[in-house]
């Protein structure tokens, strides 16, 4: 975050909790989360978020993050790591997206798409967002450098994948709409918890995007996400999924058990808020249950 301490988590938080829903009851019955992405179907739309760095809260910490979301019956995201980390996370046998840094260097990104694809990545993706160090120039992670990169650009990335792409980074209709024109099968609504002061909820673009690309891309959204009411929200306003990270850290802890556990802990608070507003399936989500607190 550079010298500034960000306060767009907090707005992001506030925001969460200034939406409210009104319950329905009468017709209501028990819900079911089963969810469609990229043509398979999961037990849940939480997912893991597109994390890095994870080596030191638990042995085999990669490995163990995608068996805790294979436990649950959810997507797996993760983000930087070598290959021979993304091997090691693929024999878990989860349905992993890699999310690969905007290199500088456009062959260093062919040769991780490759190597992703080969693997049996169930995806790919890129967080456009890291491409701007908070100094104003361009980002560098860990020894590498970032660049920004150009729609066309991200459509060849796209057609070297052959498989579902994801773009991680969007905050903006004109990012959605540049990342559906390239191709992309989904796209990530994040702000990369507070990676700059005072930017938008993501919530409060969802809406917007989604009336933007309707059903063009699937959308997932992430940014602290705690509880299954914070999933719910995010699905009633648009989202197809959500990502879940921060929340996962401690569970992890625990190992893939503590990942699936507290998946399936948020999963079961999702679907009591589906059951209280009458949508027995994902798609039966209704906007109009919620309520925005003005006072």
């Amino acid at each position: 975050m550079g010298i500034y301490t960000s306060k767009t988590d907090e707005i992001t938080r506030q925001y969460f909790d200034s939406i409210m829903f009104t319950p329905r009851y009468l017709d209501s019955d028990l819900a079911d989360t089963t969810t469609e992405l990229f043509g398979r179907t999961f037990d849940t739309p939480i997912t893991t978020a597109a994390l890095s760095h994870l080596h030191k809260i638990c042995d085999n910490a990669l490995y163990e993050f995608a068996r805790g979301a294979k436990l649950a019956g959810a997507v797996h995201f993760y983000g930087m790591s070598e290959e021979d980390e993304l091997d090691t996370m693929l024999s878990a046998g989860a349905a992993t997206i890699k999310v690969i840094k905007p290199h500088l260097d456009d062959e260093v990104i062919f040769r991780k798409i490759k190597h992703a694809v080969d693997g049996g990545t169930f995806g790919v993706g890129m967080d456009i967002d890291h491409a701007i160090a908070w100094n104003g120039g361009y980002d560098n992670v860990l020894g590498l450098p970032m660049h920004t990169k150009t729609t066309a650009q991200l459509a060849s990335y796209v057609k070297a994948a052959g498989i579902p792409f994801v773009v991680k980074g969007v905050l903006s209709i004109a990012d959605a709409v540049k990342s559906a024109e390239a191709g992309a099968a989904g796209i990530i609504v994040s702000h990369h918890h507070g990676m700059m002061d005072s930017m938008v909820p993501p919530l409060m673009m969802l809406p917007e995007i989604k009336k933007e690309l309707g059903d063009r891309v699937k959308i997932f959204v992430d940014c602290g996400f705690e509880r299954g009411l914070d999933v719910f929200k995010a699905l009633a306003l648009g989202a197809d999924a959500v990502c879940i990270g921060r929340a996962l850290m401690d569970p992890l802890k625990q190992k893939g058990e503590g990942v699936a556990e507290k998946i399936n802990e948020m999963n079961r608070e999702l679907k009591a808020a589906m059951a209280r507003t009458g949508a027995r399936t994902i798609k039966e989500i209704d906007p109009s249950v919620l309520r925005f607190r003005s006072f």
